[in-house]
């Protein structure tokens, strides 16, 4: 049977296209085709009798007003591979077609389908499958995926009730936002005052995508039917010169060949002004067969039509012209919806297949009211935090050291007592008795802060206790400083504080116990048993989680950390190996935007970033260099500290780059993993890693952006570097023995 013949029916809004197998004996079929042009935007119509068309391969009944439930003799045409029931009127629950194996494309969004979301749907079907279940009236069951599945959208799936909520598979919002600037299909850019997100996810046939850093994602319907598996382009890229202005936003654009959806959440409630950017850049105006393409969508805000058949081309003067469409909307759930929605006119062949459907260039959204409770918020906990980490500094390290230091009458527990550090308290009688009495046995680790114990409580709960040199003035400042740090911060990927012990000398820090140690630990500790065997997904894990706990520090908490100590020991990992940072001791509370010199450097030798060794720069661009140590560390399984392989190289990063330039990344990966590792994903994680190594702060990535690149949602962009600035050898030992003048080195297992 040739491609062409293949039995399929098509119904769409304006075009009725039929292929209808005839049987006519055992080993041959007829075959009977028409075309028809047909309105179906007047009434509403019943699911048309197609039982007996056994050889069925692609049904695509969408836009047709068609009522009642799916017929369950659907699940008997063994053949279909395609099944497109995509805005129509359609109720009740899914068929059964868990056994029709050759079915890899099933479009249900836009109906009103009720019920549990089929479990041969989530269980049974893998990404080699494309389903949308979007825009229905389902059932919440147990069966959704934890996390946003590459070919399964459910995006608004559930019923009425459950609006709000638009997938299980987003993270919940920790505070709102008030304006929200995209620029569609393309790279982070500033236009003016203004910074549009990056949005260079390569999008898929059912794809719900999710930017957890800044809220927002878009829900892609559909593939282009007229050109082959595979070859679907959901980003367009201009091909002209620009000359409009802020031709930056018209470079490039998403397209969608059927239904396009994006939302920002976390939104505070209000009103909003709406800017929707447009821009034809695929089609073009001359004399030629490029000339005749059209393309015609609508455009919905907050579920309401906006545009009707709205043609770029027409509405701008001409293509490769900008329009701008403005409108108001009010957000009440604290998500606001963009829907484009292309109903099948315009073109479909001209100027070449698949650009038809419809196309969005940027999207600008911005409150029309101040956001003063969020002002508020901010400022609240930053004076609860400065109040923590500066007054109550200043009261033990002054008061208390002019009225005799640490052997005064008035105890550090009568100072901090009147404080809410919303952390429990421990007698040092409890803690002595969690970690008999701090047995070398139950020793954990020891670093610049003091011993690190394993205890156990009463309860049976096991702690971690890190117990202060009583001679460290050092101790007594990062003491303070991570109390009031950890204290004000949560996170999945953060080490949790359980309380302190301030009696009498004692300065101690309990918290939750972690029972495969520290990272460095477990890679390349020569202790008990030596490293742990990790495999390459967990390594994959652990650095996705790091990230995404930096990311929390730098952007999504309510004030901006610079943790300062980023390294292997300060990574601890819980019963599941997942990762969690620690040791805040050194850690730095800024301002948004605002960089500064200091004068005391402190960090570890080979994870600082140069411009904070060498002059005291500090930004959060130096714990992104730090991060891009640990990556290289996590790809090779050595320590940076101790890499010295032979004289040639001096540091895990120049080896890196030598290996860079001649062409052999792999050689770079741990051989314990053998051949079973992800090679894509070790690759990636190298050049992330070598992106964080930019010796222009302002050139690494953002944390956001590595969790992107790293989970595979945007691209990764190779930074070539000259190995030959990391080659000079007695240089390299010329910066240690400088560094070693003004630092400390605060390497611990905490």
């Amino acid at each position: 049977m040739s491609q062409q013949s293949k039995p399929h029916i098509m119904i769409s809004t304006t075009k009725l296209s039929v292929a209808i197998a005839l049987p006519s004996d055992a080993t041959s079929m007829a075959f009977f085709s028409c075309e028809l042009w047909w309105d179906l935007n007047g009434g509403v119509s019943d699911f048309p009798d197609i039982k007996n068309m056994e050889s069925m391969e692609i049904l695509m009944l969408k836009s047709c007003n068609i009522r009642g439930r799916i017929p369950e003799y659907i699940s008997t045409l063994t053949n279909l591979r395609i099944l497109d029931l995509s805005f129509n009127r359609l109720e009740g629950n899914i068929p059964n077609f868990g056994d029709l194996f050759r079915l890899s494309t099933i479009y249900l969004t836009s109906n009103k389908l009720t019920g549990l979301t089929p479990e041969w749907m989530i269980k049974e079907r893998d990404d080699r499958y494309v389903i949308d279940l979007s825009y229905n009236n389902f059932s919440k069951n147990n069966l959704q995926p934890p996390t946003c599945r590459e070919s399964l959208n459910l995006y608004r799936s559930f019923s009425i009730q459950n609006k709000s909520v638009l997938s299980d598979c987003l993270s919940p919002c920790s505070k709102d936002k008030y304006s929200l600037h995209i620029n569609c299909g393309g790279k982070q850019i500033i236009i003016g005052n203004t910074k549009y997100e990056g949005d260079e996810d390569v999008g898929s046939a059912a794809k719900l995508f999710y930017n957890n850093t800044a809220n927002w994602g878009f829900s892609n319907t559909g593939h282009f039917w007229d050109i082959q598996s595979g070859q679907d382009k959901y980003i367009t890229k201009n091909v002209s010169i620009l000359r409009m202005n802020n031709s930056g936003l018209y470079t490039t654009a998403r397209l969608a060949p059927l239904s396009l959806t994006y939302f920002a959440r976390c939104l505070a409630n209000g009103k909003y002004t709406v800017k929707l950017h447009f821009a034809e850049i695929v089609f073009r105006d001359n004399i030629s067969y490029y000339s005749v393409g059209r393309r015609m969508f609508d455009v919905y805000i907050q579920g309401k039509l906006e545009l009707k058949d709205f043609n770029i081309e027409k509405e701008a003067g001409g293509v490769d012209k900008e329009v701008i469409l403005i409108r108001k909307a009010v957000v009440n759930d604290k998500t606001l919806e963009i829907r484009f929605q292309w109903t099948g006119k315009g073109t479909t062949n001209a100027p070449r297949r698949g650009t038809y459907g419809s196309l969005i260039s940027a999207i600008s959204v911005e409150s029309d009211f101040k956001p003063p409770a969020e002002s508020k918020r901010k400022i609240y906990v930053a004076v609860g935090v400065v109040l923590v980490v500066c007054i109550v500094t200043s009261i033990i390290l002054g008061i208390l050291w002019w009225r005799g230091c640490f052997g005064g009458k008035e105890s550090r527990e009568q100072v901090l007592g009147g404080l809410d550090l919303k952390t429990g308290v421990f007698t040092f009688k409890q803690i002595k008795a969690a970690t008999n009495n701090f047995d070398s046995g139950n020793k954990l680790g020891e670093g610049g802060f003091g011993s690190v114990y394993k205890g156990v409580l009463l309860d049976g709960t096991c702690i971690a206790v890190k117990q202060l040199s009583a001679r460290s003035k050092q101790g007594n400042r990062e003491f303070l400083n991570e109390l009031g740090m950890i204290s004000a911060l949560e996170h999945p990927n953060l080490v949790k504080l359980h309380g302190r012990c301030t009696e009498g000398k004692q300065l101690v820090l309990v918290y939750e116990y972690m029972d495969n140690n520290s990272l460095a630990h477990s890679l390349f500790g020569q202790e008990k048993g030596g490293p742990l065997k990790l495999d390459w997904p967990t390594r994959q894990k652990i650095c996705v989680g790091i990230a995404k706990g930096l990311t929390f520090l730098h952007e999504e908490s309510a004030f901006k950390i610079v943790h300062r100590d980023i390294k292997a020991s300060n990574i601890l990992l819980d019963r599941d190996l997942n990762p969690k940072i620690s040791d805040f001791g050194l850690a730095k509370m800024d301002e948004e935007e605002n960089t500064h010199i200091t004068t005391r450097v402190a960090g570890t030798i080979g994870y600082m970033a140069p411009e904070y060794a060498l002059w005291g720069y500090l930004t959060d661009k130096a714990d992104v260099y730090s991060f891009g140590v640990v990556a290289l560390e996590l790809v090779t399984g050595k320590s940076n500290m101790k890499f010295h392989p032979n004289e040639n190289y001096v540091c895990l990063l120049d080896w890196a780059l030598v290996s860079q330039q001649k062409g052999n990344l792999m050689e770079l990966v741990d051989p314990r993993l053998g051949s079973e590792f992800n090679k894509e994903e070790a690759i990636r994680m190298i050049k992330i890693a070598l992106l964080c190594h930019n010796p222009s702060p302002a050139l690494r990535p953002t944390m956001s952006s590595v969790v992107s690149m790293l989970e595979g949602r945007s691209t990764v962009h190779e930074l070539i570097m000259d190995p030959s600035i990391y080659g000079d050898k007695l240089r390299f030992e010329a910066l240690r023995n400088q560094f070693n003048s003004f630092t400390t080195d605060t390497s611990s297992v905490n």
